[in-house]
């Protein structure tokens, strides 16, 4: 296996396993930055396994990098063959004649045969790249924490609730664990028996923050007025990106306990692994579905209050562009926090309504709706001109005929005076 490569897939990453000259060139041809898999700590493993004895010389042999999935390295996986039972695809690709030219990688073996990795490889490997892709979402939050306006201590600080205080505390001994981890190699016991408990204390923190974002959208929801929704907004703007602070701590806690748990898996009981695998993968995706769902409903509520704003604005000229601030702040902070999660975001951009454009639009409208009504007006002007003509010249018609009267009446007695 001088020149083959092994590529396995979980659909999150690819694991390139060969000889280390062999993945130094591929990698090199493809350009494409990776992370040691560490595969000497999987020879370490399986060595205590009787039945997988045969394996540790091979796998001792090996280098193993892992390759996130990105655009750049999808097509590392294309011709792979997939394993309906472990979700993995396999394949390898084959050093052309060339020796040493990194761009003669070039023929794709598909299926089993020959080019099949070893199954404990395959196992442990699948166990590691899962590892891997969590370790790197947990990274990614670091940095996301890092950047908001308020430092995650800041905000975690500032809140008195009871389960807030007992996620700060189990982050302490997460955080500690997988230091132990990176010191040693590997979870024993001790550290092990520290944060076993803990997923249901961070999930209680979880759910507590998503009920908090939700509060904030019915909130918004339940808005009548332009006054209501400038309240609503503003609070959603102050409050959202603490508790998506607060969703990405559980979120990069939940990571860490499950490298964890694969360790000690991988370690107690490595027949295990891929089921154990496959079920930390099924319970993340769904923590990501409800977070998404979550966030999603904040920002349509968020929608809703600006398209409301903007229809509004010419009545409430420093309210409706208000709202329409808090909307855009609230979904940079919703997209942001995302991104970190490696969930996307399709959001777009609204714009405050500007007063005098409302004024314009308005004018406009008006203009539009009466165009029509023109000639009805002058009709209509004309008819009841006529008519008040009518009106008038009876009325005058009365007046003067009332004035005659009393004119001949007066007459008559001035003469009878005389």
């Amino acid at each position: 296996m001088d020149t083959d490569i092994q590529l396995i897939s979980d659909g999150d990453g690819v694991a390139v396993i060969g000889s280390p000259t062999a993945v130094d060139l591929f990698l090199a041809a493809e350009r494409l930055a990776s992370k040691d898999l560490d595969l000497p700590r999987l020879a370490a493993v399986f060595r205590t396994g009787a039945e997988v004895a045969q394996a540790v010389p091979e796998i001792q042999a090996m280098a193993g990098r892992w390759v996130q999935l990105t655009k750049e390295s999808a097509h590392l996986v294309q011709g792979l063959k997939k394993s309906a039972t472990s979700g993995l695809s396999t394949g390898a690709v084959t050093q052309g004649k060339s020796v040493g030219q990194a761009g003669k990688f070039v023929q794709s073996v598909k299926g089993a045969g020959s080019a099949a990795p070893n199954p404990a490889l395959l196992t442990g490997a699948a166990g590691m790249m899962a590892q891997l892709a969590m370790k790197q979402t947990m990274d990614e939050i670091t940095e996301y924490l890092a950047t908001i306006d308020r430092k995650l201590d800041d905000v975690l600080r500032a809140h008195e609730d009871a389960v807030i205080a007992d996620m700060i505390g189990v982050g302490f001994d997460i955080d500690e664990a997988m230091t132990l981890r990176d010191h040693g190699g590997r979870v024993n016991e001790v550290t092990w028996s520290k944060v076993q408990a803990s997923s249901a204390t961070i999930a209680r923190t979880q759910a507590y923050a998503l009920r908090q974002l939700d509060a904030l959208a019915e909130k918004l929801e339940r808005g009548t007025s332009v006054a209501d929704l400038a309240k609503s907004a503003k609070e959603a703007e102050s409050k959202a990106q603490e508790w998506l602070a607060v969703l990405a701590r559980c979120f990069q806690l939940q990571d860490a306990i499950a490298v964890l748990e694969l360790d000690r898996v991988l370690e107690v009981a490595p027949d295990d692994l891929d089921g154990h695998r496959l079920g930390l993968k099924a319970v993340r995706h769904k923590r990501l579905e409800t977070i998404s769902e979550c966030t999603e409903e904040l920002v349509a509520r968020m929608d809703a209050a600006a398209g409301t704003a903007n229809a509004k604005v010419l009545l409430n000229p420093i309210q409706s562009p208000a709202i329409v601030r808090s909307r855009e702040h609230v979904a940079v902070a919703v997209a942001d926090f995302r991104g970190s999660l490696g969930i996307e975001f399709g959001g777009q951009t609204v714009e405050a309504k500007a007063w005098t454009a409302a004024v314009t639009e308005f004018r406009d409208r008006m203009l539009e709706t009466g165009a029509e009504g023109v000639d009805v007006s002058r009709r209509l002007g004309g008819e009841t001109f006529d008519r008040a003509k009518s009106v008038t010249g009876r009325l005058s018609s009365g007046i003067a005929g009332r004035t005659f009267r009393r004119r001949g009446d007066d007459d008559q007695r001035d003469e009878r005076a005389g």
